[in-house]
């Protein structure tokens, strides 16, 4: 079982990460004024000590602890390393050091450093619990302390006799002030320097040593506390899942994994690495589209040369388990080129966002790769990515129908691949639907993927399920526990097997189908013989074909999901 220790952000995110596993988790939290509906969980309320702690997780096996507390919780995080168990630590990504920022390691320092530098009248902005620390200072001084607008805040500064007169209060907004806001208060209090924590980036962090900076007066940091090393740390969705993945490998029903793309920007980065600084790592981090830092072991295989094992997800795709490596080579200029090497295939068609004769990297993972090159060198790269047995590889895939030949191609949006084809994704979807109607949701998006997301989420501030190819049985899903209002996006690709009455979409279920869509052209139905792609639509049919597209669609989710209101829309890359 697994216990999360919340209250924050990141609290909200280890409960979505965990609702969609198969085993029990508890959410505890100091009060309970945080709002967290909870479908497959169970909520605890109130503080524990170090010995209750560790009773409480021998009373309910408790074999894994998320402390996703606040990063300055420090007497819950030295308790929880007191358990024994395994701790998973999802933290906030902090920035790097920034110039004109006094940093200290703690508020005994912090004061001295401000008297030192002469500051009389201090914006604090670092919590109620942070008064007393602050005592001897605020006493000599004019000090005005923001907290949260509640009676126990307010009570607490009383109590440390801190003057009612310079209580700030935030908004009841339940927003982050923004730059412009946090300029507007400093302005007001007429502050020579502020205080506050190396909260990262969920707690405002940037916005108000932004504003103060602006405006040029003092700003003092107190840097987090350091957490052991031996703990796990993550910083995000996917970081988490895998990290329960491996320290509790029955919760989730499934296992997710790393595109062939990620795995080529690690094997990318390890190899840079052993150009430039003669490193081998066991492993390496590294960004995925969305921001996310995550680890992938790597093997430096010679100086230049590295090689990851491509993740063993349950997803039954034909890369699951090869070898993929990078050589990079450092080159005049500043360019990042793209290299063929073997079991990697040429683009012999236009259509896929890529060179037609180049090596069939996709856009997604040659700008990761980019990235995480430049944030190392400014110099030129040439880099060669190679699948070992790539070649028979692609005998088992469709890229001969994409004009891709000789070998696969390297792809993924996200950087994950999330297990879609079996009975145990089904349950996950499930419960995914459950959860966002336990939370109040009445109407629900339904996506394939990243790109479907990003997509939606452009024009409406919808909670969105991801239904990969099984849009029969998401729609059936939304249907029986009665949300009463489904907007589903979906891209072409999926369309033209949906319109056709497919409800699972997948590649190895069904393939495009020209001589339906030239029954639905009608009159254009010369122009599909061209096509090789449903992409290739886009690039010759006109508004009517992707209307009748459309219709037909709608037609068939609506036998599924008869009674609430439903939404078609057909989306194209460049809307993604």
């Amino acid at each position: 079982m697994i216990l999360i220790f919340g209250g924050t952000t990141e609290g909200r995110m280890a409960v979505e990460v965990c609702e969609q596993g198969d085993g029990t988790f508890y959410y505890s939290t100091k009060g309970d004024l945080q709002q967290v509906e909870l479908q497959h969980g169970v909520r605890l309320s109130g503080v524990m000590t170090a010995a209750e702690m560790r009773t409480f997780c021998e009373q309910h096996d408790i074999s894994c602890i998320i402390d996703a507390a606040h990063p300055f919780a420090e007497e819950l995080h030295q308790a929880i390393a007191c358990t024994g168990c395994h701790i998973i630590r999802l933290q906030r990504s902090f920035d790097q050091d920034i110039e004109g920022v006094c940093y200290c390691k703690d508020y005994h320092e912090a004061v001295g450093r401000m008297r030192k530098d002469g500051v009389s009248r201090l914006l604090a902005l670092t919590g109620t619990n942070t008064i007393g620390k602050l005592k001897d200072f605020w006493q000599q001084t004019t000090t005005y302390f923001r907290i949260l607008n509640r009676k126990e805040s307010t009570d607490k500064a009383l109590k440390n006799g801190f003057p009612p007169d310079k209580l700030l209060y935030y908004n009841d907004s339940h927003t982050l002030p923004t730059e412009a806001e946090e300029t507007e208060l400093m302005r007001d209090v007429g502050c020579d320097a502020i205080i506050t924590k190396e909260s990262g980036d969920s707690g405002g962090y940037k916005q108000k040593v932004d504003a103060a900076l602006r405006l040029g007066i003092g700003v003092y940091v107190v840097r987090h506390p350091q957490l052991p090393d031996d703990w796990t740390y993550v910083t995000g969705k996917i970081g988490l899942r895998k990290a329960i993945e491996q320290a509790v490998p029955a919760f989730f029903p499934l296992k997710t994994g790393f595109t062939t793309g990620a795995c080529a920007t690690a094997a990318t980065k390890a190899a840079l690495l052993s150009l430039l600084f003669d490193e081998a790592p066991e492993s390496v981090e590294f960004s995925l589209p969305d921001g996310e830092i995550v680890s992938v072991p790597v093997q430096v295989e010679k100086k230049g040369i590295a090689s990851v094992i491509k993740d063993f997800s349950d997803d039954p795709d034909v890369t699951r388990g090869c070898k993929i490596t990078s050589t990079v080579a450092l080159t005049n200029g500043g360019d990042v080129v793209f290299k063929q090497g073997s079991g990697v295939g040429t683009v012999t068609l236009p259509g896929l966002g890529i060179p037609v004769n180049g090596p069939a990297i996709n856009p997604t993972p040659r700008a990761m790769i980019t990235a995480e090159i430049k944030q190392l060198t400014e110099q030129g790269c040439e880099v060669t990515i190679a699948v070992e047995g790539g070649e028979e590889l692609a005998k088992r895939t469709l890229n001969h129908k994409v004009g891709v030949v000789g070998g696969i191609s390297i792809i993924g949006t996200s950087g994950v691949v999330f297990p879609l084809s079996n009975e145990a994704f089904l349950r996950s979807l499930r419960r995914e639907f459950e959860v966002a109607k336990a939370i109040g949701c009445d109407r629900i998006g339904l996506v394939s993927g990243k790109k479907g997301e990003t997509a939606i989420r452009k024009s409406d501030d919808i909670r969105c399920i991801h239904y990969g190819n099984f849009v029969g049985e998401a729609l059936g899903m939304a249907q029986e526990l009665g949300f009463s209002e489904v907007v589903m996006d979906i891209m072409i690709g999926k369309a033209v097997k949906l319109a056709e009455g497919n409800m699972n979409t997948h590649s190895q279920k069904v393939q495009m189908n020209k001589d339906f869509l030239k029954d639905v052209a009608g009159p254009e139905a010369d122009k599909i013989d061209g096509i090789n792609m449903a992409r290739d639509l886009w690039n010759c049919m006109t508004a009517s074909f992707f209307s009748k597209i459309t219709d037909l669609c709608y037609l068939h989710c609506r036998r599924v999901y008869p009674n609430g209101k439903l939404t078609i829309k057909l989306i194209c890359e460049e809307q993604a």
